[in-house]
């Protein structure tokens, strides 16, 4: 999972790509990268960790001109070399500058044909290269001139949609041409479009996540839709198309589970109000299979989960409590590698209220159960802490196989969930009772805040790949290279 961030602006843009990606820091903690265009020169500033500790001042001193785009990456493919930080740049034709979040199932086989037919060379194990020398190619098949139209960069977004599978949303500039995004035919990953009126005319940007348009003073215009591509020319005049034959809006559900920001709407759905309805459904199912519970106290495991839980707790008619603290400057635990590495996180990232837990019934909340790290620990700290019985539900399904459409979930050996009963996990866990939120009713969460989106992706808890494109054969793949034995040999 990635975040995005493109403005073709009126004045400089290196401070507020900067601020945008500080809002959008939630989806990448890994590597962080600004590009600038100013003049037709290209600056560029890539590196590892937080956008804060990326960019010095004479970095942004140098990132000038009124068009960039900004990127913040945690390692989906690929190991977590600052080489693989984006945005990534080629220069023919015209030169390109790209950023990309999402996955792209057929990697493997495009790199052989940009290897083979294309006569481009791939110089990181990075999907989003193979994407930015896809779209490099086609785009300059579709030259005929120096001048380059807008339908021609329609084109362009037409013939990658016909080579690319996976999920992908991409924010580039055309050196000397313009602003250009795109998000797949299915929608997988979020992408919004904004506008800024300037006494110097208007300025347009997209970004992952309407939180990050808006907190720069950009008024949400609507989503990038499955399929559409849009392109800010250097006039400054906005010009979107449908590109795909066939668009079917499948978003991925996830993104309202975990990792979108809760004031976020995306595909005009609101995060806060679907995680509040993961509460409602949750207390349904709590209701229906434990009648004459005993919990006294409901407390979530923050920070993600605090909404469902209000919700959860409200509908159960209990206490609602805070009963641990967040240490804010550990990141996400699942995302990390190594099992070693996430236990230690875990402690280190959160302390528990003993008061709260004292001689009582608790109920823990959690957004998602992955690979069950966090949740045996945080068990331990509730029973450590004096609680009389500890149950645990989680606002998502079990989630038993692996995502391939951009988010890091591990191989599907080291989910908690996989092959195993309810009773198992359980035990392993270490919980009393261990609630899963139903999959029809995470849809039904989601759902509600647009009827018009008819289906989403929701491959992690079902096993059903909406790419039609991922067998046993890939999964074996993506299962060598993304287990916790591979990572550690690629950490540097």
């Amino acid at each position: 999972m990635c975040g995005l961030l493109g403005i073709a602006g009126t004045a400089a843009v290196n401070s507020r790509i900067y601020d945008g990606l500080t809002l959008l820091q939630h989806r990448g903690q890994d590597a962080a990268g600004i590009a600038t265009v100013d003049h037709n020169k290209l600056f560029i500033r890539t590196g590892a960790g937080l956008v804060r500790d990326v960019f010095e001042e004479k970095h942004m001193l140098r990132l000038q001109g009124k068009v960039g785009i900004g990127h913040v990456r945690y390692p989906t493919a690929g190991s977590s070399a600052t080489a693989e930080a984006q945005p990534f740049y080629v220069n023919s034709p015209y030169g390109i500058v790209m950023a990309h979040n999402g996955n792209l199932t057929n990697a493997d086989q495009l790199n052989k044909e940009l290897f083979e037919s294309d006569l481009r060379h791939i110089n990181t194990s990075s999907d989003s290269e193979v994407l930015l020398n896809v779209f490099a190619h086609e785009l300059q098949a579709q030259i005929d001139t120096t001048q380059l139209s807008p339908q021609q960069v329609f084109d362009t977004v037409r013939a990658v949609h016909r080579r690319c599978r996976g999920g992908y949303a991409v924010a580039g500039i055309i050196l000397g041409r313009g602003l250009f995004a795109f998000r797949d035919p299915l929608g997988i990953r979020p992408m919004i479009l904004g506008e800024r009126v300037t006494d110097a005319g208007t300025e347009y940007a997209v970004a992952s996540e309407s939180v990050g348009l808006k907190g720069l003073g950009f008024n949400i215009i609507r989503d990038v839709q499955a399929g559409e591509a849009v392109f800010v020319d250097n006039h400054g005049r906005l010009h979107t198309e449908q590109c795909s034959e066939n668009p079917i809006p499948c978003p991925c559900i996830f993104e309202y589970v975990y990792f979108a920001r809760p004031d976020s709407i995306m595909d005009d759905i609101s995060v806060y109000k679907s995680r509040l309805r993961m509460g409602e459904t949750l207390a349904r199912k709590i209701h229906r299979e434990f009648v004459n519970h005993d919990i006294d106290v409901v407390i979530p495991i923050p920070d993600t989960s605090r909404t469902a839980a209000l919700e959860l707790a409200f509908h159960l008619k209990t206490k609602y409590r805070e009963g641990f603290i967040k240490n804010r400057y550990i990141g996400r635990t699942f995302i990390m590698p190594g099992q070693e590495m996430r236990e230690r996180s875990v402690r280190q990232k959160l302390s528990a209220v003993d008061l709260e837990f004292a001689g009582k019934n608790v109920l823990l909340v959690d957004d998602s159960i992955v690979r069950g790290t966090t949740s045996s620990q945080i068990v331990q700290m509730a029973r450590e802490a004096g609680a009389n019985k500890v149950y645990l539900a989680s606002a998502a399904p079990p989630v038993k196989y692996p995502n391939v459409y951009g988010i890091d979930m591990p191989a599907a050996s080291e989910l908690i969930a996989f092959n195993r009963s309810l009773a198992q996990i359980e035990a392993i866990i270490g919980a009393d009772k261990l609630f899963y939120q139903d999959v029809e009713d995470l849809i039904e969460a989601v759902q509600f805040g647009n009827p018009g989106i008819t289906r989403f992706d929701t491959s992690c808890f079902t096993g059903e790949y909406i790419t039609g494109d991922v067998d046993t054969e890939y999964l074996d793949r993506i299962e060598r290279r993304r287990s916790d034995d591979v990572k550690k040999i690629n950490v540097v």
